[in-house]
């Protein structure tokens, strides 16, 4: 949403003015089903939408994505249908579930991420995808757009805007930043896997067995990699509070 250039000037929580700084915000229609969250979208009838994505060490990306109106292993099962992705259901609902994309390729906010735009919606209703991205100012724009759509020459650019950014002291911005700087790609992985899954809740909806399961991984992995990332992040929450 593009905020009013009227008002007052944004300001931290300690009350001092925030940072605001101009970034491009493009938004993007595909409609081929030859992407995954669109391909799922059209043949189940449901909405596909991307939760989070995380960066692995082996060049692939995990990408979360909630299905709402399908049954999820109906969504993992298509997976197979792309060489590209694999699949995997994390938690299942009375709506839907969450799902884990193991991405290689063909897959447009890989493509997006790869050139430094921030894709903050990717979503597929009904074979009709959309794409929402943030292009930092250290970005060229029309570089970014350019080899976006001539990588993906059947998507169309919808919408190009100019949108104030503003950068409080501990955002949803922030958040990731502190995530990149003190965890390893495969602990975030973890991390996000475990707390889309319920493990966090009380009681809990997934055990961590199944979480790694899910992942692929050991019992003993996973709780080797949850408890480094929950050492680094308290490390860092509680230090920065003293």
């Amino acid at each position: 949403m593009t905020k009013s250039s009227k008002g007052p000037k944004p300001t931290r929580e300690d009350g001092s003015p925030g940072q605001a700084e101009s970034v491009v915000e493009v938004e993007f229609t595909l409609h081929d089903s030859k992407y995954p969250f669109v391909g799922a979208s059209e043949s189940e009838a449901c909405r596909v939408e991307l939760a989070d994505m995380v960066p692995r060490p082996d060049g692939r990306y995990a990408e979360f994505f909630n299905v709402v109106g399908v049954a999820p292993d109906r969504i993992a099962a298509l997976g197979a249908d792309y060489d590209t992705v694999e699949v995997s259901v994390l938690r299942e609902s009375e709506r839907g579930g969450l799902l884990e994309f193991l991405v290689s390729g063909d897959c447009p906010a890989f493509s997006l991420a790869e050139r430094g735009a921030l894709p903050r919606e990717v979503v597929g209703v009904d074979g009709a995808g959309r794409i929402v991205a943030e292009i930092p100012p250290q970005r060229d724009p029309a570089a970014v757009v350019g080899a976006f759509l001539e990588e993906n020459p059947d998507a169309e650019l919808a919408a190009k805007r100019e949108v104030d950014g503003v950068t409080p002291m501990f955002t949803r911005s922030a958040a990731p930043q502190l995530l990149e700087t003190h965890l390893t790609d495969r602990q975030r992985e973890v991390l996000r896997a475990a707390f889309e899954a319920g493990y966090y809740e009380w009681p809990r909806e997934s055990t961590g067995k199944e979480v790694a399961e899910a992942l692929g991984i050991t019992s003993a992995t996973f709780s080797e990699h949850i408890h480094a990332a929950e050492r680094h992040l308290l490390t860092v929450l509680l230090d920065g509070a003293r």
